[in-house]
């Protein structure tokens, strides 16, 4: 479990460090305007549900992928607006920006990351699906296939019975 936290915190880092900095240096952004500020939640979001957690190349995982992408980037949305409306922590970057803490994308795309990336790898049981053992279904009654047994013999010696009363008849 503390292992997948950590491989969570890393992977939120880097994700969200990797796309702060391709929208700093990468489209020259280093304070966001509202709707970049968005939409790079989103987007941050919607990948890191894609590779968090169950990865969307893991064998069966591309439902489950797809779904914590959606997810993701809702609440990537919803979290940009938290982070831009509450956290009102100012910070000054020197030449990568300063402003507040929701203005600057290395320091908002991070957090978002991280806080799902944590979310989906705790989520994440390390085993895949395909690898689950596959049980019937247990029946409602405890015994349900020797009384069918029992059932079938009686049948059986209830023909028997009606045919021996016919034979004997004619």
């Amino acid at each position: 479990m503390l292992k997948r936290a950590l491989f969570g915190l890393v992977k939120g880092a880097v994700l969200g460090g990797l796309l702060g900095a391709a929208v700093v240096f990468g489209l020259g952004m280093p304070v966001f305007a509202a709707w970049a500020a968005y939409l790079a939640a989103v987007v941050t979001g919607a990948l890191t549900g894609l590779l968090a957690g169950r990865a969307i190349w893991e064998k069966d995982a591309r439902i489950e992928a797809g779904l914590k992408a959606g997810a993701g980037a809702l609440i990537g949305a919803a979290a940009m607006f938290a982070v831009r409306r509450w956290l009102n922590l100012s910070l000054d970057l020197g030449s990568l920006g300063h402003g507040t803490v929701g203005q600057l994308p290395l320091a908002s795309l991070p957090l978002i990351s991280t806080a799902l990336a944590l979310f989906y790898e705790l989520d994440n049981t390390g085993e895949s699906a395909g690898t689950a053992k596959r049980t019937r279904v247990a029946s409602a009654e405890p015994d349900a296939s020797s009384e069918s047994s029992e059932l079938d013999a009686a049948l059986e010696e209830e023909e028997a019975a009606e045919e021996a009363r016919k034979a004997t008849k004619h």
